[in-house]
Parts: structure tokens; sequence; C-alpha cells
């Protein structure tokens, strides 16, 4: 059978454009694969969780007692250890939880800090 001459360039053609749309798809266009795209969801709804219980973490900051003395003490640490300063206090506890996340804590204490 004799392939007629213009099917070479066209598959040539079709080849080239299949491998330029890849890399311009995943280069600039955006596209990822299913693994990093997971990777990505599961980062975000992190980021979210942290944001949602730093609100929880704030307002059961409001509710201690010690409020006053332990937001002067918070405000003169240094920045990197005023998480702790939070988690000791228990503020980054959650309800129904035992232990304190330390991402929830460092952002609560940088809220209650400004």
């Amino acid at each position: 059978m004799k392939t007629p001459e213009w099917l070479k360039p066209a598959l040539y053609g079709a080849v080239c454009g299949a491998v330029a749309l890849a890399v311009i798809g995943v280069g600039w266009g955006g596209w990822v694969t299913g693994s990093s795209a997971q990777r990505m969801a599961q980062d975000r709804s992190k980021t979210d969780i942290v944001a949602a219980f730093s609100l929880i973490c704030v307002d059961q900051s409001k509710r201690d007692p010690q409020l006053t003395e332990r937001l002067a003490e918070l405000k003169a640490a240094s920045a990197y250890s005023r998480g702790d300063l939070v988690v000791k206090a228990g503020w980054a506890t959650m309800p129904g939880g035992t232990a304190a996340d330390a991402q929830v804590a460092k952002a609560c204490a940088s809220q209650l800090a400004s």
C-alpha cells in the first residue's frame, strides 16, 4: 500500500503540535498532575482550617480571666516564642481536643499581638 505524500508532513505536524501543546499547557497553562492537584488541595485545606481555628483561639483567649497579663507577656515576647505562650495558655486547644496545633497557635499569636 502506498501512502499519500501529504501524510508524512501531516503526522509530523500533529506530533509536534501535541508536544508543543503539552509543554505550553504544563509550563504556562497551569496544568498539573493528579498528585500535584491533590497536594495543592491538602495545603489549601490546611491553611483554611488553621485560619478558622485561629478565630476560635482568639475567642477562647477573650474568655480567659488572666487575659490582660497574658497579652502583655505575649506582646513582650519574641515573635518565634509567641506560639508557645498561646499553647501554654491553652487557647490553641480546640474544644473537645486534647492537644494544641502549633500552626494554629502561631496564627492566633500573630492576631493577638497586633
